[in-house]
């Protein structure tokens, strides 16, 4: 490893480097392959507790560029390790969760995946590509299990990813290419199918900018959402009066039941959207669709008919440069572009037995009410993983699955949205804190059979709680009882599946 500048460092019992004046010569044989030490600060307590703070360059590949940082508590370490997952296109160091780890008492770390400055500045460059498939997440595994070492003389006792979106897609890629980086990973709205859950982006911005004036208002999209609302609260388990589905998958909505808000032309556009991107020229499913409840959420039908440069067709930009998509062919085009990039950007391998064998727990969830990473891809992940192993019990045994309803992307949302699915909200009450909760799955053998969820109003108060569990269970009102209390419901199994199936090839 190369060194620029070095930083002395505090003087702690517990350090292995023990004087600042031999700093420099005992950090210089830190060994992590590849990469570049910028710089190890040391900050003393204030805000946060005093801590050691490396940032590292990592080039495993010529034009690899990954940024790494690792922050380290200088007391009180719990033995534990975090690594932190990105969101979107990457490009940046998460500085909230480098911060909520140290705070909770983890050496954490996080990487910009390779995608600095932006990530359209991977262009024509396959190596940073692949970097931030798979390889910029076990390179900031690597750096930071190496920095622990030297700075506590031991590895760490337990390690775990956590992550949303982007992180999701980390989070997976981790189990099926890394199974022994980490002992618990905990995923959120996985974002692992890649290349086809950008077609979907694609697939809706395209259809709808056909014809101008089918593009829907927000008051139209408003008015979707709680015409399916309205046809089907109550349907699937939940209580009559959500405003949010309990399981979309047992959802009916003929969208010609609008006609009297939509034009013809918006109503064969909705009935596009809602089947999901289709091969033109075979008939196969690519994708899912949005799913029903989700139109009028943060990043649903509004944004993803107006504004292609957000909803990420950079893996297109990528495989067919700064073009723009206006023709885009979903038989030959998509095709091209994944057999580019989908051997390194999707994780979509349900082998997850090595992951098994090594003792690593996985929890995953979703929000039902999700149109930026919908559920019903997750489902199906999940579906394909218990093929593989044969069994849902066994299955359970080392990954489960829990559906929130009425959440939307990775958090928020009309329904209970926040059980403790991020770093900023870790806690030690595995009840109601899937990180927790996978915490004590790991540490202490013990499978959470279901977390106690909660719905914040705008003043940061409890509006209600209701249990969510490992799938295919899901909370059922109990008539007569209060619904904002989580003892009002009880889990009853929902049929397997349900969920539209991609074609083959697009499981790749």
């Amino acid at each position: 490893m190369k060194q620029k500048t070095l930083i002395s460092l505090f003087l702690l019992p517990f350090f292995i480097c023990l004087k600042a004046q031999e700093a420099s010569a005992c950090w210089s044989d830190l060994d992590i392959p590849g990469a570049t030490l910028l710089s190890i600060d040391s900050i003393p307590a204030g805000e946060l507790p005093a801590h050691v703070r490396v940032v590292l360059i990592s080039r495993p590949a010529v034009k690899s560029h990954i940024r790494i940082e690792v922050w380290a508590p200088l007391e009180k370490w719990n033995g534990r390790f975090i690594g932190a997952g990105s969101g979107g296109g990457a490009g940046y160091i998460d500085y909230n969760a480098l911060t909520a780890g140290v705070k909770n008492g983890f050496a954490t770390a996080n990487t910009d995946m390779g995608t600095s400055p932006h990530v359209d500045s991977l262009l024509f460059s396959p190596q940073k590509w692949e970097d931030f498939g798979h390889r910029a997440t076990h390179e900031m595994t690597l750096a930071a299990k190496a920095v622990i070492r030297k700075l506590y003389g031991r590895p760490p006792s337990y390690s775990y990813f956590v992550g949303c979106s982007t992180g999701g897609q980390q989070a997976l890629m981790t189990a099926q290419r890394y199974p022994d980086d980490y002992n618990g990973i905990l995923a959120g709205a996985p974002a692992n199918n890649r290349t086809h859950l950008h077609a979907l982006f694609l697939w809706n911005y395209l259809q709808s900018n056909k014809n101008q004036e089918n593009k829907f208002t927000r008051q139209q999209i408003e008015s979707i959402t709680n015409a399916v609302l309205r046809t089907n609260a109550g349907k699937d388990g939940g209580y009559p009066g959500d405003h949010f589905l309990t399981d979309p998958r047992m959802a009916e909505f003929n969208p010609e039941t609008l006609d009297t808000c939509l034009t013809c032309g918006q109503i064969q556009l909705l009935k596009l959207i809602y089947s999901g991107p289709v091969n033109p020229k075979t008939g196969e499913q690519i994708y899912t669709s949005i799913p029903l409840g989700s139109e009028s959420a943060g990043s649903g039908l509004f944004e993803q008919q107006n504004d292609p440069i957000k909803y990420h067709f950079y893996p297109f930009r990528w495989a067919f440069g700064s073009s723009g998509f206006d023709t885009f062919d979903f038989n030959g085009d998509l095709a091209k572009a994944d057999s580019i990039l989908a051997p390194i950007l999707n994780a979509n391998n349900p082998d997850l037995e090595t992951f098994r064998v090594a003792g690593g727990k996985l929890l995953m969830y979703t929000g039902t009410a999700d149109p930026l990473v919908p559920f019903q891809d997750a489902v199906h992940y999940y579906e394909r993983v218990i093929e593989k192993q044969g069994d849902e019990e066994k299955t359970q045994r080392f990954f489960r699955y829990f559906l929130v309803p009425g959440m939307f992307h990775c958090g928020g949302g009309p329904g209970p949205c926040s059980l403790g699915q991020n770093i900023s909200s870790l806690s030690e009450d595995s009840d109601s804190n899937l990180f927790a909760a996978l915490v004590k799955w790991v540490e202490k053998g013990v499978a959470p059979q279901q977390i106690v969820a909660s719905a914040y109003d705008e003043n940061g108060n409890v509006r209600f709680r209701r249990p969510v569990y490992p799938y295919p269970l899901f909370p059922h009102y109990i008539e007569g009882t209060n619904p904002d209390l989580p003892e009002s419901y009880r889990g009853v199994v929902h049929e397997r599946g349900k969920v539209a199936i991609p074609a083959g090839k697009y499981l790749k």
